[in-house]
């Protein structure tokens, strides 16, 4: 019987436009699918995993075919409705599905004959379960430090290798290189069991009679275990934490009752995510008057609109509303994709969630290994390969930007809390695309519903909602009616003259600190800049340090004494003299949050103080320690950057203070006054949200700003009607539709040429829309200097067209001797 030759059209993870076609051999006829992963040599000496696109007899014309080394995977792990989503993607971010695929897949399903590989730290170098091809490379892993997928090949003498390393990946023998650096780090949590000699209850009473006369309140942290576990005195345990926080006690406190040989510790591992069945059932919930309304309008809206725009202030219980609609959504049979801006969130909404759905639950995002993320792709996938923790598939997945590119295939509901926030954009690599648009997007291929959930909601979201597009729900009472918090202005320039400034704080801020501390409640200081002191200046000369590599001052960091770029990274030593003009009058201007942090520390000496930014939260378990520090309230005053404005829910915190509300308000951005309004919102949103009222102090030398004003009468509807009025006479989102050009090159003169000739040939097709070249604000990053071109184009208009117009102008421009080495990046909808 002749055999048919297949053909398949793959993409490959890289920049390059289009499809490559290979040959399946026949041996492989009856296994490859579209969907597949498969491995390919491209080029001379490189390997890659592919992905097919589609399988066909035709063979090409012109040029020999070569062969696909093998198939990786013995069903698809990506769907169509994933291929189309990049296809999309592709389409309207104006990026290759390449650049799509390298996005949206986890490390470890993207293998290339640069990666390397090394031992997994945990492999106890028993090599008795393996093969011997596989033990060849596991020996030459204990000989050397890392392998080359090209050295692999060599040493076990196979062409094929990639299946030979994802059955090692697998067997936990290796990894990829770069988990190295986020190896993955088992949850260890201490519990408190009772020793065994007090588990009699007649050395039980001996204790208890003893506590009574010298130490009460280790007697009520021992009552309270009892409680804790309903009696169990053989086999109760404790978390630690809800031990200490059941009696308001303290470590030293729990430290007396081990030495005395009451308690014992025990460290167990745990999930990250504890995969427990739910304790609560979603019929529990009961909603208020608002919340039910609200929750009813939902379910109407979506029997005519896809998209519903929930508008709730902070506090109002859109959590609880969000829950029943999972529940129904589970219901049905379907998936549910929850998308969050940070990972911080992820923290305290898991617990929420998992609470009434259990082990349902899956985490998706970026502080994972790459091995984590594979286990929780296939999981979403069919539950192929079960992880050691996980058991069941995976009914609702958590997580920012990043997880909506899991194989979702049946999803019924996408919920986008905090829409507004520009986390959700992606600035680099391509594609640069903003995760609240292309989630909508996802949702509709799904045929599911969408909701947009947020207490500021983005201008052009709000628009939509106002011309049609999406339904509009608003819910604006605090849930168990607590009021709004009360906002006040700290006057800088008054306090300035009268002198009762204590460093970058007013004395009206310090006061009701001190206030709120006394109170025993705990603060939120918010100001948008990390660092110490924002630049280093000469009072002589006014010499300032500049990064060697970017048009920026460098910022002061004090814990490691260093002048730090923000872009590039570069960081230098503080120098000890002016080195233009030798003077030592060297001082510092302007303030961050590690300044803010290390001031606070000499006004208040005796508070615990805590700082939430980028320096402090690089590492894996960085956010939810904190979060977790300041629920236990082991933290009084928690300073931080954007990353304290999301969503946290905390309910001791009595006062927010932002510190400084001009530089936002003042910075030259179109969309300043909209994102400063969100800001302070959001951030006074965390003040008084259980009992008493919560205060927020804005410091400002402008208290009779319009957006300040807003704020503090909490008017969103008054901003957004001035913001949409300044947007339409000067033709910006959401009347226009912007794309940005961003020409890079390292020599100034070549670019300014280029950018030049490029905007030159754009104004000729497309007019007036074409604004630039221009410098921006940060001429130059690692060393390559930058112009940008924007282009505005009008509600109504083709964009299909101008994008296609587009792309042929970069392509002459690219095609020009003088300008292939100038790189030119497309961000379609910039933020």
């Amino acid at each position: 019987m002749e055999r048919t030759t297949l053909f398949v059209d793959v993409l490959l993870p890289l920049p390059i436009e289009g499809t490559f076609t290979y040959r399946v051999p026949f041996s492989l006829n009856d296994e490859i699918k579209k969907g597949q992963r498969v491995v390919v040599q491209f080029g001379r000496k490189k390997i890659y995993t592919a992905v097919v696109l589609k399988v066909h007899e035709n063979p090409p014309q012109g040029y020999s075919v070569k062969y696909i080394s093998s198939i990786l995977d013995p069903v698809p792990v990506i769907n169509n409705i994933q291929l189309d989503f990049w296809k999309w993607m592709s389409e309207y971010y104006m990026c290759t599905k390449g650049e799509v695929m390298n996005v949206a897949l986890p490390s470890s399903l993207k293998l290339a004959s640069e990666s390397k590989i090394i031992l997994h730290p945990d492999f106890d170098g028993d090599i008795s379960g393996l093969n011997e091809r596989e033990r060849s490379i596991a020996e030459a892993l204990h000989n050397r430090s890392k392998l080359t997928i090209s050295e692999a090949i060599e040493i076990a003498e196979l062409k094929k290798i990639f299946t030979l390393i994802k059955n090692l990946i697998e067997k936990k023998v290796v990894l990829v290189e770069e988990e190295i650096h986020d190896t993955y780090k088992p949850k260890k949590e201490t519990f408190v069991r009772l020793s065994e000699k007090y588990r009699n209850e007649e050395n039980l009473k001996e204790i208890f009679d003893e506590l009574s006369k010298r130490a009460f309140k280790q007697l009520e942290m021992l009552i309270s275990f009892i409680k804790l576990t309903n009696n169990n005195l053989e086999n109760g345990e404790v978390k630690r934490p809800l031990l200490i926080k059941s009696v308001e006690g303290s470590a030293s406190q729990l430290n007396s009752l081990v030495k005395k040989g009451v308690f014992n510790i025990l460290t167990k591992i745990t999930s990250r995510l504890e995969n427990r069945e739910s304790s609560t059932s979603v019929d529990k919930i009961k909603l208020n008057e608002h919340q039910q309304k609200s929750y009813s309008e939902i379910k109407n809206a979506f029997k005519e609109k896809d998209v519903v725009l929930f508008h709730g202030v902070t506090s109002s219980g859109k959590t609880e509303i969000y829950i029943k609609l999972i529940s129904e959504a589970i219901a049905e049979g379907k998936q549910v994709l929850y998308l969050l801006p940070e990972i911080a969130l992820t923290t305290q909404i898991i617990s929420r969630l998992q609470k009434y759905f259990g082990e349902k639950i899956g985490v998706y995002h970026s502080k994972y290994s790459n091995n984590e993320k594979v286990e929780i792709w296939n999981n979403v996938l069919n539950n192929q390969y079960k992880s050691e923790v996980q058991k069941n598939s995976y009914k609702i997945i958590l997580g920012p930007r990043s997880a909506m590119f899991l194989p979702f295939n049946n999803l019924g509901l996408v919920i986008i809390d905090e829409e507004h926030d520009t986390s959700y954009k992606q600035y680099d690599p391509a594609p640069r695309y903003n995760a609240r648009d292309s989630a909508i997007y996802l949702a509709k291929m799904h045929k599911a519903k969408t909701i947009l959930g947020t207490a500021t909601p983005a201008v052009e979201s709000y628009f939509n909602s106002q011309t049609g597009k999406y339904q509009l729900v608003e819910l604006m009472q605090r849930y168990g009616d607590i009021q709004m918090p009360e906002i006040k202005v700290a006057n800088l320039k008054l306090e300035t003259r009268q002198r009762t400034m204590k460093s970058h704080f007013s004395s009206y801020l310090i006061d009701h600190v001190k206030q709120a501390l006394e109170n025993k409640k705990q603060i939120i200081l918010f100001q948008n800049r990390r660092g110490f002191s924002l630049r280093l200046e000469c009072e002589v000369c006014n010499w300032i340090p500049e990064c060697k590599n970017c048009d920026v001052t460098l910022t002061y960091h004090k814990y490691n004494n260093q002048l730090r770029c923000h872009y590039c990274g570069y960081s230098t030593k503080v120098p000890e003299k002016c080195p233009s003009c030798e003077s030592n009058a060297l001082i510092m201007k302007g303030f961050g949050t590690e300044k803010v942090e290390d001031d606070l520390s000499i006004i208040l000496p005796e508070i615990r103080i805590e700082r939430m930014d980028l320096d402090t939260t690089r590492s894996k378990y960085a956010y939810q320690r904190i979060i977790n520090d300041f629920e236990e309230r082991r933290i009084d005053i928690l300073v931080g950057t954007q990353m304290v404005t999301k969503g946290l829910d905390f309910d001791n915190v009595s006062v927010v203070g932002i510190l400084n509300a001009d530089n936002m308000l003042s910075f030259p951005d179109f969309r300043a006054q909209e994102r400063s309004f969100q800001l302070m919102a959001q951030v006074s949103g965390r003040a008084g949200r259980k009992g008493k009222r919560g205060e927020v102090i804005i410091q400002t030398y402008n208290p009779k700003h319009q957006t300040i004003q807003n704020v503090i009468n909490n008017d969103y509807y008054k901003m957004y009607i001035r913001e949409l009025s300044d947007r339409y006479k000067f033709n910006y989102p959401p009347y226009y539709k912007l794309v940005l050009l961003k020409l890079l090159y390292k020599d100034y003169h070549v670019l300014n040429m280029g950018a030049s000739y490029l905007a030159s040939n754009l104004k000729q097709k497309f007019g007036k829309m074409v604004l630039g070249p221009e410098y921006p604000l940060v001429s130059r990053i690692k060393n390559r200097y930058i112009k940008n071109i924007l282009i505005k184009i009008e509600r109504g208009k083709s964009i299909s067209y101008i994008k296609s117009e587009l792309l042929k102008e970069i392509d002459k421009f690219n095609s020009h001797q003088e300008h292939k080495k100038i790189l030119v990046v497309i961000d379609v909808d910039p933020l």
